[in-house]
């Protein structure tokens, strides 16, 4: 009777505490649970408990009553299936894409300020805080930007494509088997879908927003890329938006500091804004090549061809232009003073990258200069660029193989300057409208150019087999790099050498040809019986070093 008795007490007191701990969690899922953990963030505490707290607030029936839930369109889901699972190349660049959603945020709250409007949290500095969390699997990337009311996070998470996506999708479905990857890239800059390479990687993501305009709500978009997203209040949410990706099992990797740093320093080190990585300012590199050639110093151009190059030798040149149309161009070219490939090592790998708005979008591409070009190290910078949808390609080949014949131009003639200054007629027939442009904007700093013959035969000695393969594979190019070939002759001083157009200047009215004896050295060739005839008949001779010219 007494063990009845006291399995009833235990059943009534189990049941009590069940009810309690039913209106316990009831009450834990209101937004406002969350306002601790930001206000913890807001002093340099880690992202992830609020994101576990978030998680746990909104796993009951009570929290799903309180979000607004929403359906993807069936379009929508579509294109979201794509972007996850067929766009992008490399997991990786998820981290790019979102780095590059909060630069741009960043810079319409600069826009904002600019106006004089009142803005929330006005004291805050602009900056990219990102915090890995290996622990609980989550990898956070917040900003103090212009954030998203309600309203916008559906607008922009919630539609992938406000206008236009289901003809496009149906323009698809009626494309040729092998069109559909060019119909893909075409939608690059009608379509913002970066945010939604987040699912690559992430079970779930939650966005926290806070908008810009004073006295509004901060809110909470969630969604795990399946089709449908949720959207409710969030209390006491600083400036600007925090996403936070709940990472794949198989993705986990992504949560580790070191490895989102590389990723950070590989594709972002550029961004105008501070990115603070677990604590630590990630990006100290400027680029360069977006300031006045005035303000920037001979050490500071040294230190970035270092770094961009990965050298350790010093510049012998470098070459600096940019172009505002018909398309907007900014390049930084460096020559260094040796190379690697004379000493029998591996082919150079092309050294030019290419870049949008300061991001990287093809690190040493083999479009944007010719192959022999290879000893080449620089940025090419665009905004105007049509990429491919993943931001990883340009896609107008045409564009590509106009803008690599022009750089190849400008580098050919800025070599051309170093032994002598030419003047260039901008008005020249064969220049097309890019390169005028440039030759017009550029032709101030090219008259500046003094002439450095020694310091011409210095780099034609060590680079010179380059300038001679391009005459053999570069057809288009091929005369003016003959203008750069340099030789030992009878009539120069040892040690010293000679144009074929310095050649030409110096022959008598009736020689028609150019004598030239392929020998080792100098010393070989002017000890050869077949030299010492022209001793005599004195018609100057040129002294092929290699037997392959």
């Amino acid at each position: 009777m007494m063990m009845r008795s006291v399995q009833r007490v235990a059943r009534r007191a189990g049941a009590s505490a069940a009810a309690s701990g039913r209106r316990a969690v009831q009450r834990s899922a209101l937004p406002r649970a969350v306002a601790p953990s930001s206000r913890l963030v807001q002093h340099g505490a880690k992202l992830a408990p609020a994101a576990q707290q978030l998680s746990a607030c909104f796993s009951t029936s009570a929290a799903d009553d309180k979000a607004d839930r929403r359906e993807f369109q069936a379009e929508t889901r579509q294109l979201l299936d794509i972007v996850t699972h067929s766009i992008y190349t490399d997991k990786e660049v998820f981290i790019r894409e979102l780095i590059s959603n909060a630069s741009d945020a960043l810079e319409k709250l600069r826009h904002l300020q600019s106006t004089g409007a009142s803005i929330q949290d006005a004291e805050l500095e602009p900056k990219i805080v990102i915090t890995t969390d290996e622990k609980a699997g989550t990898l956070t990337i917040a900003d103090t930007g212009v954030g998203m009311s309600k309203d916008e996070l559906i607008e922009n998470l919630g539609t992938i494509a406000r206008s236009g996506s289901k003809a496009f999708l149906e323009q698809l479905k009626e494309s040729a088997p092998g069109e559909s990857g060019d119909a893909l890239s075409g939608i690059i800059g009608k379509f913002g879908v970066g945010f939604y390479s987040a699912f690559m990687v992430a079970d779930k993501v939650e966005v926290f927003s806070q908008s810009a305009v004073a006295g509004r709500q901060s809110h909470l978009w969630r969604s795990d890329g399946s089709g449908s997203y949720e959207v409710a209040e969030a209390g006491d949410v600083t400036r600007g938006s925090k996403i936070v990706i709940h990472l794949k099992d198989s993705c986990k990797d992504f949560g580790t500091k070191a490895k989102v740093e590389s990723i950070i320093r590989r594709y972002s080190n550029f961004v105008s804004f501070p990115i603070v990585l677990d604590g630590d300012t990630v990006n100290t590199v400027q680029a360069l090549w977006t300031k006045s050639e005035s303000d920037v110093t001979d050490e500071e151009y040294a230190e970035f061809y270092k770094f961009i190059a990965n050298a350790f030798d010093e510049p012998a040149y470098r070459i600096i232009f940019k172009a505002d149309a018909p398309i907007e161009l900014k390049t930084l070219f460096f020559i260094g003073s040796s190379h690697t490939e004379k000493f029998g090592y591996a082919r150079l790998e092309p050294g030019v990258s290419l870049y949008s708005r300061k991001v990287l979008i093809e690190r040493n591409s083999p479009d944007i200069l010719p192959d022999w070009m290879r000893f080449v190290r620089g940025v090419v910078d665009s905004e105007d660029l049509p990429l491919s949808l993943s931001r990883e390609k340009m896609q107008d080949s045409r564009l590509i193989h106009k803008i690599r014949d022009v750089l190849t131009r400008r580098i050919i003639r800025f070599l051309e300057r170093q032994v002598r200054l030419v003047l260039i007629s901008p008005s020249s027939p064969n220049l097309s409208l890019l390169a005028t442009h440039i030759i017009v904007q550029f032709y101030r700093i090219i008259e500046q150019s003094t002439k450095e013959p020694e310091k011409f035969e210095k780099f034609f000695t060590e680079f010179g087999q380059f300038i001679k393969e391009g005459i053999c594979t570069d057809f288009q190019n091929k005369d003016a790099l003959a203008k750069l070939l340099r030789y030992e002759s009878s009539q120069v001083d040892e040690g010293k050498s000679t144009t074929l157009d310095e050649y030409v200047s110096r022959c008598p009215p009736d020689q028609n040809e150019i004598y030239y004896l392929c020998a080792p050295t100098r010393a070989i060739a002017e000890s050869s019986p077949y030299f010492e005839a022209f001793k005599y008949v004195k018609p100057e001779t040129v002294a092929a070093v290699l037997t392959s010219e």
